[in-house]
């Protein structure tokens, strides 16, 4: 049996972090709804070499394909709000066992 493919959506602020906490929030809990739906996706930020956050984040999701996972981002509150620019791209593991299987836990 295939695999459902794994999408990661990177996506960079262009607003100061400050500004972004409201769209953190709702996208906190947006996450959390899928996951309760029973989407397979986890999300983080990025930080600086001093811990600071603020450059944008991660959002790792598994979708039946790139049109599937595309729609379900373009519901993300992070994206909806228009204050990240973001990509989206398959990932294909080649090298390495991050356990992607059994990814991603809670956190």
């Amino acid at each position: 049996m295939d695999s459902v493919p794994w999408f990661v959506k990177t996506e960079t602020f262009l607003r100061p972090y400050g500004e972004m906490r409201p769209h953190l929030a709702a996208h906190r809990a947006w996450v959390e709804e899928q996951r309760a739906r029973g989407v397979r996706m986890a999300s983080g930020y990025l930080v600086d070499g001093a811990d600071r956050p603020g450059g944008g984040g991660l959002l790792l999701l598994e979708a039946d394909d790139h049109a599937a996972a595309e729609a379900l981002v373009r519901q993300d509150p992070m994206v909806c709000s228009g204050a990240v620019d973001w990509r989206l791209h398959r990932w294909v593991p080649s090298v390495g066992d991050l356990g992607v299987a059994g990814m991603p836990g809670p956190g």
